[in-house]
């Protein structure tokens, strides 16, 4: 028997990975628990077994003299195949959570298992299972049973039934990995990301920067004939991708992020980060793209707030601000008409009418004759002319 449970250790040590000491110490340990039952020892005493890595020889020890329980046997090898059982779970679980811990951050690929709701999980190649939440996958794709997949491994938990593999496909990183496996000069840092801004299923932008001259950026992601981004966009299930070169100076940055759209005029405010763009009146479309996607995503790619507009629009909005101008001046001019202005006014009828809320020319011009009669002093005549007189007065103005 004692042959038998070393063998069983090392065909699990091969198989599955889990060192023999490791399943050592625990039957050892469980061992202890089981030597209690059939020996009667005090609470005092030590008890402690021992089992031998080359024969198999299991020895019991109380106070550190060796004794040998005549039913020890029996129970010992029930005992140690369920130890083993036991153990074999958790370090599996335990192989899984450290193997899949150091993979957070990197692409992880598998078959789609099952479906739970409108989450997935995933066979990750037999390992283990993955959790792809519906709110991590992206909108526009659609897989089937048994489809193989890629996906972002975002987060590794440890739950009492085994290791949680939370993955994702809508996070931006998951674009940040992809360019690093299929592009070499990003594997290798000679082309650096700096910045990723996506929608995903729909549009990502991505801005490069090549740390040396002689290698263009955007070309070596591109790739002869598109043939490096289009492995990509395919994995991404035609998700679009705008490669945009990163520059230190905003007017360059912005018009690269802001592309396919052509930029007429560009004013920048470095302090507050905002940036106000100019452009015919036939790439305002292009410039803001669908439901304003083009300029959100090149806003967030660069870190400014951009305002769009067309030459038409700018003469419009000025035509606007003058008229509100005139406005004001017209309402200025009116508080300026004061109540001596009217005939007919006397210092005392002008004190009757201020008390009585009318203060200015334009009060006057807007009250009802009811109202005016009501006024110390003033008739249906005299309000009537009152009134007149100050619509007159302030259309002068």
């Amino acid at each position: 028997m004692n042959q038998e449970i070393l063998a069983v250790l090392e065909h699990i040590e091969r198989e599955r990975g889990i060192k023999k000491d490791i399943l050592i110490s625990a039957v050892e340990l469980a061992l202890v628990s089981a030597a209690k039952k059939v020996i009667d020892v005090g609470p005092e005493q030590e008890v402690k077994v021992q089992l031998d890595k080359t024969n198999g020889q299991i020895r019991v020890f109380v106070d550190n003299k060796e004794v040998n329980p005549p039913e020890f046997g029996r129970i010992a090898a029930q005992t140690a195949k369920q130890i083993i059982i036991q153990k074999i779970r958790e370090a599996e679980k335990e192989v899984v959570f450290t193997d899949f811990q150091g993979k957070v951050g990197e692409i992880v690929s598998g078959s789609v298992y099952r479906f739970e709701k409108k989450n997935i999980i995933v066979d990750l190649l037999g390992k283990a299972e993955g959790f792809l939440p519906y709110s991590e996958q992206c909108p526009a794709e659609n897989f089937k049973q048994g489809e193989r997949i890629k996906a972002f491994c975002l987060d590794v938990k440890k739950e009492p039934r085994g290791p949680q593999i939370i993955l994702s496909r809508a996070h931006p990183n998951m674009i940040r990995k992809l360019f690093e496996i299929e592009i070499p000069e990003i594997y290798e840092g000679i082309v650096e990301i700096k910045s990723i801004a996506r929608e995903p299923g729909e549009r990502t932008k991505i801005a490069v920067w090549s740390k040396d001259e002689k290698v263009d950026c955007v070309g070596a992601c591109v790739g002869m004939r598109g043939a490096r981004v289009k492995n990509i966009v395919g994995e991404l299930h035609n998700e679009k991708i705008d490669i945009v070169r990163y520059s230190d100076e905003p007017r360059d940055y912005i018009a690269g992020a802001l592309s396919p759209a052509k930029i007429s005029e560009m004013k920048i405010d470095k302090v507050n980060k905002a940036a106000e763009i100019i452009v015919d009146d036939d790439q305002l479309s292009l410039a803001i793209g669908k439901r304003g996607q083009n300029v959100r995503l090149a806003s967030r790619l660069t870190g400014y707030t951009i305002d769009i507009r067309t030459k038409a629009m700018l003469k419009e909005a000025a035509a606007a601000a003058e008229i509100k101008q005139a406005q004001k001046e017209e309402e200025k001019e009116g508080v300026k008409a004061g109540l001596s202005d009217l005939s007919g006014v006397g210092a005392k009828t002008a004190e009757n009418l201020k008390d009585a809320g009318f203060k200015d020319v334009g009060a006057i011009a807007c009250a009802s004759l009811e109202d005016l009669v009501k006024v110390k002093g003033i008739g249906v005549k005299t309000a009537a002319k009152l009134i007149k007189q100050a619509k007159k007065l302030l259309g002068e103005k």
